[in-house]
């Protein structure tokens, strides 16, 4: 089966609740009415955007455009990674991190998506852009809230850390209530999506394979490939962002160096 192809008036259509909502968040004073069309009207053009830019790269399929793409992907991810930080790290190091850690961890992950899913060649666009992007999306979600737990609590819990390095503990000793906690943090999203997959929702590639007219249950094949995939990748980001940090804010004498931390970001 073809899905049906959706008109300008289909999504003129679509956007009528959300019109609806942006007229009772004026009646009722929530203040949402303006961030709301902005919202949508950034939904709107971006995916233009990206359909009209994809249309051309899966035309030309270059090794070299398809490279392109994924980077310009991975950097809006690390800015994105760095701009959620409530305290961030001094200097390049904030952002350093949030990179280094998401894009190892989403090309180990990545690469494995592509090489199970026998792409030929490998870097065919079809499968290289929207497995790097499913990818670096739920790694990113990751990285931010591990490294904002971590490093928000690192000043909330200041004096319980130094207490127990004044009394001889190692760095990983002090902090690792800290650590693990951040991690946790980074983790239960993803966890959450899991455990809900199938039975609360259905989650978004399965949805559009079999609008697209594939078998249902080679769609959740599909589909549980990429969530196992997605959330190995998050978890090794969430754990090398955190180990990172932790090394960052300290020193080889086991001193907290909350000086390399900058000033409190407001939401």
């Amino acid at each position: 089966m073809t899905p049906p192809a959706i008109s300008a008036l289909d999504l003129a259509l679509s956007a009528t609740l959300l019109l609806l909502n942006a007229g009772l968040s004026l009646l009722l004073g929530l203040g949402l009415a303006r961030s709301l069309l902005i919202a949508a009207l950034r939904t709107v053009v971006q995916l233009l955007l990206v359909g009209m830019v994809l249309k051309t790269v899966f035309a030309l399929k270059s090794p070299w455009l398809i490279g392109a793409v994924v980077l310009f992907m991975g950097v809006s991810a690390a800015i994105e990674i760095n701009a959620r930080q409530q305290r961030r790290l001094r200097g390049a190091w904030s952002f350093g991190i949030g990179a280094g850690t998401a894009t190892l961890a989403a090309v180990l992950a990545a690469s494995l998506g592509v090489s199970l899913l026998g792409a030929q060649p490998w870097w065919e666009p079809h499968v290289v852009i929207p497995m790097a992007g499913i990818v670096l999306g739920n790694v990113m979600n990751g990285v931010s809230v591990t490294l904002n737990a971590f490093t928000s609590g690192l000043t909330r819990e200041r004096a319980a850390i130094e207490a127990q390095l004044e009394l001889g503990a190692t760095r990983l000793q002090a902090l690792g209530g800290l650590l693990q906690s951040a991690i946790k943090s980074g983790m239960i999203p993803i966890i959450n999506q899991m455990s809900a997959a199938g039975i609360i929702t259905l989650p978004g590639m399965m949805t559009g394979q079999i609008l697209a007219g594939m078998l249902p249950l080679e769609a959740a094949k599909y589909q549980i490939l990429v969530k196992l995939l997605f959330a190995g990748g998050a978890g090794m980001g969430a754990i090398g962002a955190a180990y990172a940090a932790l090394w960052r804010v300290t020193d080889e004498r086991d001193r907290l160096r909350l000086d390399r931390l900058a000033p409190h970001q407001p939401e």
